[in-house]
């Protein structure tokens, strides 16, 4: 199995330049032979918590048809970020579009105090399988939060997937972070990363892959879209930018 991590340059709250933008990749990836992609934090809409309740949707709205056609014809997985609609306020989502099931939706449990005026915390974790490894989900800010990571290997992650929104300098400590993980669980681990500026910062890029003695594999530079694709097979990486 192929796993494919995305870097993005969002177009603040335009949900339908941002679907066009992750097609593309979604189909370079798949030209790739990959079987999942995992796009940055709230990638659909740009890292904006200041117009998430404006734009935050459900995980079943009609505008992301186009996504799930797309998971179907390329029996791709496909993990996207978006603002999600809860009874009590607004969780940042990462919408799961399998082929041909029902879509589901992750949601960031543990929140940045700057987070926590905008949104609420998620309840549950998601796993994704591909080729026999449980696929262990974290969202920006939980890639520091210890418990998170220690509950996604109790329950089974053979690989750690991060969906971040990061600047340059929080990129400097993210993926010292990240190396760590991979060294202490001996797992492959594989991070998603923005460019452009979002809210108020500019976002650092750095798309990466590690292997599970945590060297890293590939990585993007700090201002192209592209992908990274991780084989399970070989524990080897590629990437491609556009």
């Amino acid at each position: 199995m192929k796993i494919a991590t995305a870097q993005t340059k969002p177009v603040k709250g335009n949900i339908e330049a941002n679907i066009a933008a992750h097609k593309k990749l979604i189909s370079l990836a798949a030209e790739e032979g990959a079987g999942i992609i995992v796009f940055p934090e709230l990638s659909l809409t740009g890292y904006e918590p200041e117009l998430a309740k404006e734009l935050a949707t459900t995980k079943d709205n009609s505008r992301f048809n186009g996504l799930q056609q797309l998971s179907n014809t390329h029996n791709i997985t496909i993990c996207a970020g978006m603002p999600i609609k809860a009874v009590n306020g607004v969780m940042i989502g990462l919408l799961i579009f399998s082929p041909g099931v029902e879509r589901r939706v992750y949601c960031k449990q543990h929140l940045h105090a700057d987070e926590l005026p905008y949104f609420i915390c998620g309840h549950g974790q998601e796993f994704l399988q591909a080729d026999g490894y449980t696929i262990g989900l974290a969202i920006c800010y939980e890639i520091s939060v210890q418990e998170h990571a220690a509950s996604l290997f109790a329950h089974g992650a053979g690989i750690y997937a991060a969906s971040v929104a990061k600047s340059t300098r929080g990129m400097e400590q993210a993926v010292i972070t990240l190396a760590g993980i991979a060294r202490t669980y001996s797992v492959p681990v594989l991070l998603s990363n923005c460019v452009g500026h979002c809210d108020n910062f500019d976002c650092g890029g750095k798309t990466s892959a590690w292997g599970s003695s945590g060297s890293l594999l590939r990585q993007l530079d700090d201002n192209s879209e592209g992908i990274i694709v991780f084989d399970t097979a070989t524990q080897a990486a590629i990437q491609k930018t556009i």
